[in-house]
């Protein structure tokens, strides 16, 4: 791939493919996959937000990579995973009031 040129490239490679084409190569690419799912080109982008959010990619890097000028319409595109919602840690536990198993006095 030349360094300007399309993730996509058509036949001439400064040229992307079609819209159309892309979408039948991602339909049939799910399709050898066994992928049930209604699936498009959007799909990729919103996959491709959700496991750099999941890496630790700060979500304004992400902003610029998906070329969006709000952080809406990044929050958007981004669906946080549960893996990542399972390793937020409360304010409350870092305060090590209370730990499992402990009965406070009172």
């Amino acid at each position: 791939m030349q360094r300007d040129g399309w993730l996509f490239p058509g036949q001439h490679p400064m040229k992307p493919i079609s819209t159309r084409h892309l979408h039948r190569i991602v339909v049939e690419a799910a399709r050898a996959a066994d992928i049930a799912k209604r699936v498009g080109p959007h799909t990729l982008r919103h996959n491709f937000a959700t496991h750099l959010l999941e890496d630790g990619i700060d979500i304004r890097v992400i902003q610029v990579l998906l070329g969006h000028a709000k952080l809406e319409n990044t929050a958007f595109y981004t669906k946080v995973a549960t893996r990542t919602v399972r390793t937020v840690t409360s304010p409350l536990d870092k305060l090590g009031l209370f730990k499992i198993g402990e009965v406070t006095p009172g």
